[in-house]
């Protein structure tokens, strides 16, 4: 976000360039009391970034149709909420405008947004209003006709399968961008085939995770009309300060209330044993260990501490953030396991990425080991045996904070092996 802001200022205040900013929506891709602060502060990045147009993602339906409805609505008292959609409403369908037209460069460009079905399918609230896709479009579209515009762009929240049969069926937008699709958004838009009366709409990718920013050009009058770059964030922009306060004030108000403001509770592990530490795991794993010791897990949570980058924005009250960089939590739900990881002050013996995070939890193996509780040999055998990881499950296993989203690296042939030698014990 905070790089995608100074994209947009180099192309409005730099290049001079008439800039209409679209989002395919899912500003948050779960549910909570963490999600419904992300979503507010998102939001405001939006309105900060001058967004014109943006889609309602499935996860965001999730949240709180009280909490969305006060975003948006706050967002509307100034006329300037980007949410729009022909198929889905919150609380009542005359609050959520229906579509969009916006003029830059004396050009017309009429936006509308849609949730696939397969989503809407999904929502089960009465304060969530929805149509079909066919139903929401039949009723939008003639009015977007209507006001003769220069680009016709549809925001498709839904499956790359669903966003080119909508396509098919209204095959008058020239562009339809999806959220479907993983990983990297496709280099040039992809023609859409079978489509009537010879039509030409194009699919454009917006990629996962806000990695990339798309870029259509409109050309009236060259005889190449539209133009598309691909553009990946990367370090080459500098963060806007605008976005760093966001995302500060993010991080200070997720410290401000604290777990518990957050209904973070840990809850006991399905195995039923507790976290020990990796100290404990030390007194007789010793070679082990010390390669832990070594290794970047030992001090997996410095780097939220004192982040090198941003390092005014310390994440370490984030539980999106510790889940992966302290030991004792589920790292895809976010939430901490009885005797995990609570903070630097309670809990220092659970700071950073221990062995137990793949391992897991070994008070049951550490008590048969030191004799804290008398049992067979055949137990201490089992013990042992249960708190081995085979190989060839380490690579699933690691996947659980080496994500696509967070080590893309670690998914490309032949990168299990190379960072397994690393901390091969």
């Amino acid at each position: 976000m905070a790089r995608r802001f100074t994209f947009l200022k180099q192309l409005r205040d730099e290049k001079q360039w008439p800039v209409v900013a679209v989002d395919a929506g899912n500003q948050v891709r779960r549910f909570g009391v963490q999600p419904v602060f992300k979503f507010q502060r998102t939001v405001d990045a939006l309105k900060q970034m001058k967004y014109d147009a943006a889609a309602f993602g499935r996860d965001d339906l999730r949240l709180p149709a009280g909490e969305l409805f006060a975003v948006v609505a706050d967002q509307n008292q100034d006329g300037n909420t980007p949410f729009i959609s022909a198929n889905v409403a919150l609380l009542d369908e005359s609050f959520t405008p229906r579509y969009r037209v916006v003029e830059a460069g004396g050009q017309k460009i009429g936006i509308t947004t849609i949730l696939g079905d397969e989503f809407v399918s999904q929502i089960k609230s009465d304060e969530v209003p929805t149509a079909s896709v066919a139903d929401g479009l039949n009723i939008v579209w003639p009015k977007l006709e209507a006001e003769d515009c220069d680009l016709y762009l549809l925001l498709a929240h839904a499956s790359l399968e669903e966003s080119a049969a909508i396509a098919r069926q209204f095959p008058k937008f020239d562009f339809v961008v999806t959220a479907g699709g993983l990983g990297e958004p496709t280099h040039e838009p992809e023609p859409i085939s079978n489509l009537p009366d010879g039509s030409t709409t194009k699919m454009i990718q917006v990629g996962t995770k806000g990695m990339y920013v798309g870029v259509l050009g409109l050309f009236p009058d060259a005889s190449d009309k539209f133009r598309y770059q691909r553009v990946p964030l990367t370090d080459r922009y500098d963060d806007a300060p605008e976005m760093r306060r966001l995302m500060k004030g993010y991080q200070d108000q997720l410290e401000a209330v604290g777990l518990a403001g957050l209904e973070v509770k840990p809850i006991p592990h399905p195995s039923g044993n507790r976290y020990v530490g990796s100290e404990s795991c030390g007194a007789c794993h010793e070679d082990a260990y010390d390669v832990w010791k070594d290794s970047a897990h030992s001090h997996a949570l410095d780097s939220l501490v004192h982040p090198g980058e941003r390092s005014d924005i310390a994440r370490h009250h984030d539980p999106e953030c510790l889940s992966c960089h302290v030991t004792g939590w589920n790292p895809q739900k976010y939430y901490p396991y009885t005797s995990g990881y609570l903070s630097l002050e309670e809990t220092p013996r659970m700071a950073h990425s221990g062995c137990e995070n793949c391992h897991g939890p070994g008070s049951a193996h550490v008590a048969a080991e030191t004799g804290d509780e008398d049992v067979s040999e055949m137990e201490i055998l089992a013990r042992r045996a249960a708190m081995v990881l085979k190989l060839e499950d380490a690579e699933r296993r690691c996947m659980d904070c080496h994500d696509l989203d967070n080590s893309p690296d670690f998914h490309d042939e032949g990168a299990f092996q190379k960072y397994w030698d690393q901390i091969a014990h």
